[in-house]
C-alpha cells in the first residue's frame, strides 16, 4: 500500500509540473513581440553617445529596434535586392528585433563614415576602437568579436538569451545588467 501511495504521489507530481511547463510554454508564445529598445539598451545606447563625445568621438546610431520585416529587406540587399550583403539574419534572427542591439557610425564635420582606422580626435588611436572599448565597459558585446560574420558597426545586449530563447518567447528582465 505504502509503494501504491508514493507511486500516486509521484505520479502527481509530475503531472503538475507537465501542467506547469506547458503553461508555461503557452504564456511565452501569446507573448508580444518588442516594439523597440529594450530600456536598458537605449540607457546604454545614450551613454555610450555622450561617453564618446566626451572623449572627442562623435557617432551617430544608425540603427537600433528593426522590426522582422525590416530585418527581411536588409537580409534581401545583395541576394534579391541591389546592394551588398549586409546581413546574413532573416526577421526573427537578429538582436536587433528584439530591442537588444544598435549599430553606430562615426560622425565629421561632413559625413557619417564607417573607417576603423580614423583618428579624428587626435591621440594617435583609432576611434572606432575607442568607441569600441567604452561599448564594452558598458556592457555590450561588439560585432567586431564574432567567430564568423564580423559586424564591426554592432553591439548588442544578450542578457544570456540566445535567439531560440528570444524567438520561443523568452525576455531579458527589466533589471540590470550582469557582466
Amino acid at each position: 500500500m505504502k509503494k501504491f501511495i508514493f507511486i500516486a504521489v509521484l505520479l502527481t507530481g509530475a503531472g503538475w509540473l507537465i501542467w506547469k511547463e506547458l503553461q508555461h510554454r503557452e504564456e511565452l508564445r501569446n507573448r508580444p513581440l518588442p516594439t523597440g529598445l529594450h530600456p536598458i539598451v537605449e540607457e546604454k545606447q545614450d551613454e555610450l553617445v555622450q561617453k564618446s563625445s566626451e572623449e572627442g568621438i562623435n557617432i551617430v546610431i544608425t540603427d537600433g529596434f528593426r522590426s522582422f520585416e525590416e530585418q527581411d529587406e536588409i537580409f534581401a540587399q545583395g541576394r534579391t535586392r541591389d546592394g551588398n550583403i549586409v546581413s546574413y539574419a532573416e526577421g526573427g534572427e537578429s538582436y536587433h528585433n528584439y530591442g537588444l542591439a544598435i549599430d553606430f557610425a562615426l560622425q565629421t564635420d561632413n559625413d557619417v563614415i564607417w573607417d576603423l582606422e580614423y583618428d579624428g580626435n587626435g591621440n594617435g588611436e583609432s576611434d572606432w576602437m575607442e568607441v569600441v572599448d567604452i561599448s564594452k565597459d558598458l556592457g555590450f558585446t561588439w560585432g567586431g568579436d564574432f567567430r564568423g560574420f564580423k559586424d564591426y558597426p554592432h553591439f548588442e545586449m544578450r542578457f544570456g538569451l540566445s535567439i531560440s530563447e528570444l524567438k520561443r518567447g523568452e525576455r531579458p528582465a527589466e533589471g540590470p545588467v550582469i557582466y
